[in-house]
């Protein structure tokens, strides 16, 4: 199962870094398209899809984070019951990690968002 859920999110990743570059591959295309068609809608164009690309790296960021704080969170539960004695430093260690953790998902979402 574990193995199943590492290849979707790697294929959502891929994905996702594939929208967010369609507009730089498509634009030209786009533009003809836009003036060939005069008054016709197009129904998602660069704008859209860079959107989704936005939309779904940040959110693959946000899972990913998620999950490392969550593992970092449950290892160090069960260290300290493991070793009471040791509870203080491996609570620091574990804040320190999930601040760095944290702060690697928030880069990752504003380089998402921005680009």
């Amino acid at each position: 199962m574990a193995k199943v859920q590492a290849m979707l999110a790697l294929a959502l990743i891929v994905v996702g870094f594939g929208l967010i570059g369609a507009d730089v591959a498509f634009a030209a295309e786009g533009e003809e398209k836009v003036a060939a068609a005069g008054s016709q809608t197009v129904l998602m164009g660069d704008q859209g899809l860079r959107g989704l690309g936005r939309g779904i790296g940040a959110g693959l960021v946000v899972m990913g984070g998620a999950a490392g704080v969550g593992r970092i969170g449950g290892s160090a539960v069960e260290s300290m019951a493991r070793q009471p004695e040791a509870a203080n430093r491996i609570n620091t260690a574990m804040l320190i990690t999930a601040a760095m953790v944290e702060g690697a998902t928030l880069f990752g979402v504003l380089v998402c968002l921005l680009t």
